[in-house]
């Protein structure tokens, strides 16, 4: 048996161990910055980054003033990258975000020629405000963008910055003035986190330090390059097979149309499961939070702790569901209760069995 067999950080290089030390500390700084200005809010920190270093995008949920704008223009500060922000509003076009051809004149020959001219799309972080206040054919122009990483106008593609990421701030759907974001559009966001009320403990802190004099400044913590090693590490940080059969099965005990492996309950409170891209953010979120732990592996516990920011945006819930007050969370709270850890016809392939231990 290989060292890697009976231990994962064996696939580690000594710089790469290092690193893990390394970025963990960084982790805990960013979080210490950004604890400057927002109070409580620990989780949706966490997952914030855990999204930036997976490469993801984050659509942030909540009712107006949860500080959802500060918290990721603050995190824009911690970090030395671009940052542009984006007010979503119904007049809002597709060219005002990803940029417009104009006919400019040369001077010295008289030609008339097209110039691109970048839209607010190319930065390093993009902070989408309020994205669901303006119709989906403005919300559509986003997503060849969190898919591809380029915007094509006309014939020619342009390469967005690396690395570069959407960081979506909405107001529930049942707000004024609000559209419904497509499914498409959805399923773009790795993440769709909730930003709760604050504590009263939290709430009380809030007040007496926003009405006050003193404002908190905020030091960088990571650069671009910082943030693509950490990228790179993520990648590199080995998931045991019987992590990933429990990430398969925990996606595909949503779709109602499987035969085999979904609970009786689903086919009640479910119309529509999640797909593919759900498994890998469950891999890479498990991933970045090894990272940030200083971990070198990721674990089903790793998986079940962002289950349900990747999963409440990509399953509909029936009528039925609703009806009864049955929300995406509770059914992946089900989910998580009934999917097994481990499963007796779980299959490893020959050339992963090698690298992970029987355990």
């Amino acid at each position: 048996m290989s060292d890697s067999a009976t231990n994962p950080s064996a696939d580690f290089s000594s710089e790469e161990l290092e690193a893990l030390e390394t970025f963990k500390t960084a982790t805990a700084n960013i979080r210490g910055e950004l604890g400057k200005v927002i109070v409580g809010q620990e989780e949706v920190i966490d997952q914030l980054l855990i999204a930036i270093f997976s490469r993801g995008h984050c659509l942030l949920e909540g009712v107006p003033g949860l500080a959802k704008t500060l918290m990721v223009s603050t995190l824009a500060k911690s970090l030395r990258l671009d940052f542009n922000r984006i007010q979503f509003t119904p007049d809002l076009m597709p060219s005002d975000i990803t940029g417009t051809e104009v006919i400019q004149e040369d001077k010295s020959s008289g030609a008339r020629e097209f110039k691109f001219l970048n839209g607010p799309i190319f930065a390093n972080i993009v902070l989408a405000d309020e994205i669901n206040r303006t119709p989906p054919k403005t919300q559509a122009a986003l997503l060849e963008s969190m898919q591809e990483r380029q915007v094509t106008i006309g014939m020619t593609r342009h390469t967005l910055p690396n690395p570069f990421f959407v960081l979506a701030t909405q107001n529930p759907i049942e707000q004024e003035g609000t559209y419904t974001l497509p499914e498409a559009q959805q399923d773009r966001f790795m993440f769709k986190v909730f930003v709760d009320y604050p504590s009263y403990a939290e709430e009380y802190k809030v007040a007496a330090t926003t009405t006050s004099a003193d404002v908190a400044s905020v030091d960088e913590v990571l650069s671009g390059e910082d943030i693509e090693k950490i990228q790179g590490l993520v990648r590199r940080v080995p998931v045991p097979p019987h992590v990933i059969h429990y990430a398969l099965r925990l996606v595909r005990a949503t779709r109602v149309t499987e035969s085999e492996g979904v609970p009786d309950f689903v086919h009640d409170l479910l119309s529509w499961g999640a797909g593919p891209r759900a498994v890998q953010y469950l891999l890479l979120g498990a991933k970045a939070k090894a990272v940030m732990s200083g971990r070198s592996h990721a674990t089903v516990a790793d998986v079940r702790s962002i289950a349900h920011p990747v999963l409440r945006h990509r399953i509909i819930t029936t009528f039925n569901a609703e009806s009864n007050g049955i929300t995406s969370d509770k059914v992946v709270d089900k989910l998580i209760e009934e999917v097994p850890e481990k499963h007796e016809d779980d299959q490893v392939a020959p050339e992963l069995a090698s690298a992970f231990s029987a355990a």
